[in-house]
């Protein structure tokens, strides 16, 4: 690997973003609402509205964090030719991963402050990405 290359564009790294919404959407709708109504139907079941919350961040964490560490790429982050690597471009360890997660909720959540900070970032890199010591590369 490169020592330093320069990340994909921010508006490449935004598309894909977007594009991984209506997989995430996907994701959730299998891992959520199918046994929501398979327990609701056959045992009259209610999950609380703080358990489908707890069940859908780790839905995602287990989504994004297996692919993080086993190659790099969600199918989004394939389609627009970007990966996420460590800080010396090697593949992600399973903490860092859950790291880079856990960062990027607030960093995108609270007012995409993570993805601005792009902007200004020496290497273009997003928050979540210097708080994990990973980087968004061009695959």
């Amino acid at each position: 690997m490169t020592e330093n290359p320069t990340p994909p564009g921010l508006a490449r790294r935004l598309a894909a973003m977007s594009y991984e919404l209506l997989l995430v959407a996907a994701v959730l709708i299998f891992a959520l609402i199918v046994p929501h109504m398979l327990l609701g139907a056959f045992a009259g079941l209610r999950a609380s509205h703080v358990a489908i919350k707890i069940h859908a961040f780790v839905v995602l964490m287990i989504y994004f964090g297996w692919f993080w560490v086993h190659g790099g790429q969600t199918l989004a982050m394939k389609t627009w030719r970007i990966r996420v690597v460590d800080a010396k471009g090697g593949r992600l360890r399973p903490a860092q991963a859950v790291l880079r997660y856990m960062a990027a909720w607030p960093s995108v959540g609270l007012g995409g402050i993570g993805i601005l900070w792009a902007l200004f970032d020496k290497d273009g890199q997003f928050l979540h990405d210097r708080i994990a010591d990973t980087r968004i590369v061009a695959a």
